[in-house]
């Protein structure tokens, strides 16, 4: 498993950047797949969960170091004190380009491992502003009040907006440049175009907790990714 860059640590939390297409606890059937848990355990010597991002979604992700910590910690991810602040590149024009989706949300009765917006669902909310709009894609700043399985990349489905990449919610699994570079595109002979983005264009940027020793303010970012920063500079320089 490659480096994963720690972000914070002390003697009660460790906050590391979450790489794309890691899972962040051991896979219940193959506990071999790289994880970031084991990888933390690896060097420390207890670390407990906290909280959890999809495989795909690279960025923010915080870990306690004692079991005082993580109750403190647990306690506020219920309260819904923490802020978690998303990166998501969407298809469309978004207008209204600030607001919030306010729609339950409930497993899919039949397919298993997807999620539909039901009234019969949790209680879901999300807070949203496009921080740059595209001529077919936007840039939003996704703040979650309520931590659904894949609740964003619902609630965007739901107004119109799926992801940019996306094969369970989206119509596109992965971001290619002749989609947005129409002019003067080219390839060479028997080659394949490859993609810039293979996997959900979402990105865990921000993290607001209460430190759960000095009971300080502490805020946490991370850096996206190449692909996702890639896919960005071709939006800026062909999409505008």
């Amino acid at each position: 498993m490659k480096k994963v860059e720690i972000l914070y640590g002390d003697e009660d939390i460790i906050v590391v950047n979450k790489p794309a297409n890691f899972l962040s606890i051991p896979d219940r059937f193959d506990k071999e797949k790289p994880n970031i848990l084991t990888y933390l355990r690896e060097r420390y010597e207890a670390v407990f969960t906290v909280h959890r991002l999809d495989r795909e979604t690279s960025g923010v992700l915080c870990f306690a170091r004692t079991q005082v910590a993580h109750k403190e910690l647990s306690q506020q991810f219920q309260n819904r004190t923490i802020k978690k602040l998303y990166w998501v590149i969407v298809d469309g024009l978004v207008n209204p380009p600030e607001g919030s989706i306010d729609k339950a949300i409930a497993p899919h009765p039949v397919i298993a491992g997807k999620m539909i917006v039901t009234n019969k669902g949790k209680k879901s909310l999300t807070h949203y502003k496009v921080v740059e709009q595209f001529k077919n894609f936007a840039l939003i700043a996704a703040d979650i009040k309520t931590g659904r399985t894949h609740q964003i990349r619902v609630h965007f489905e739901s107004i119109g907006f799926p992801l940019a990449v996306d094969k369970t919610y989206g119509s596109k699994s992965a971001f290619y440049l002749s989609k947005i570079k129409f002019k003067g595109f080219k390839i060479g002979k028997n080659q394949e175009e490859r993609p810039l983005m293979t996997r959900t264009s979402l990105h865990s940027y921000q993290l607001e907790l209460i430190h759960p020793s000095s009971k300080e303010p502490l805020t946490f970012q991370a850096t996206p990714p190449k692909d996702f920063r890639a896919v960005l500079k071709q939006l800026q320089k062909w999409n505008k």
